[in-house]
């Protein structure tokens, strides 16, 4: 961990998002922020690495926005982890906050509806994807209302980051097994991540309140990325990054 400057690695959570953070080469921290604009609010000049889609497709071709089709064959038996994000319109089709689970399930099925529409081969959203379009949201107003913003949020993807991380060999094990965190694959990426820097005690520690452990560690994956964005040695895919129609940049970073 040599760079310096501040960084920052940001994965979606429960409680918001969580960040593993650094300044000009101290210890590294973890905080969970309620809110994206929160994270920028306590972290201001951090070059941050999110895994989180940033930059959306008006109309959705095969394999997703461009992104994701192009990191897939890197990661063979984890591929499955980077899904195809749909349309705009798909993600915007319904922003209500949801009170009950039929409002939720409700609510998927306008925007897989809208995705069908927008999307050759049609195609709808996955339960997922869904999950996170409130977030995604949340990162695309800020970007969109700020565009001094662009040159310092970067996309990233965990899988993606720990394979570049491994000299460009996918992780062996799963994270997760049936939705439950696996112990094998989680000691895996620890101990690639500790190569890379990080004390075991810092990775050991339970997880902040509202965060889960695997949330943990890609956060801390994503620290090291924003690292290497910081010092020009990651490279985007596809690069050069596309854009999406307000010149919001569209690449997975690592």
């Amino acid at each position: 961990m040599k760079q310096g400057g501040m960084l920052a690695g940001v994965d979606g959570c429960k409680a918001g998002w969580i960040a593993v953070h650094r300044t000009d080469g101290a210890a590294p921290s973890v905080s969970v922020f309620p809110s994206f604009q929160a994270l920028l609010d306590a972290l201001p000049v951090a070059t941050i690495a999110v895994d989180m889609p940033i930059g959306l497709p008006d109309f959705s071709s095969r394999g997703g926005r461009g992104p994701e089709a192009l990191v897939r064959p890197l990661l063979g038996a984890r591929q499955s982890s980077v899904f195809a994000i749909p349309s705009r319109a798909a993600l915007y089709a319904d922003t209500s906050d949801f009170t009950t689970v039929e409002a939720w399930y409700a609510a998927h099925r306008r925007a897989s509806t809208v995705a069908m529409a927008t999307s050759d081969p049609p195609r709808g959203v996955s339960i997922q994807a869904f999950g996170i379009f409130a977030k995604i949201r949340e990162i695309d107003a800020l970007l969109i209302e700020r565009p001094d913003l662009r040159g310092r949020i970067f996309e990233s993807h965990p899988e993606v980051a720990f394979c570049r991380l491994n000299g460009g060999a996918a992780m062996a094990l799963p994270k997760k097994i049936k939705g439950a965190v696996n112990p094998a694959g989680m000691d895996e990426r620890k101990a690639l991540l500790c190569r890379h820097g990080y004390e075991k005690a810092f990775l050991d520690q339970p997880p902040p309140k509202g965060a889960a452990s695997d949330d943990f560690l890609d956060a801390a994956a994503m620290m090291l990325i924003a690292g290497r964005i910081a010092s020009g040695e990651a490279r985007p895919s596809p690069d050069p990054p596309l854009t999406d129609r307000f010149g919001i940049p569209v690449a997975i970073w690592a």
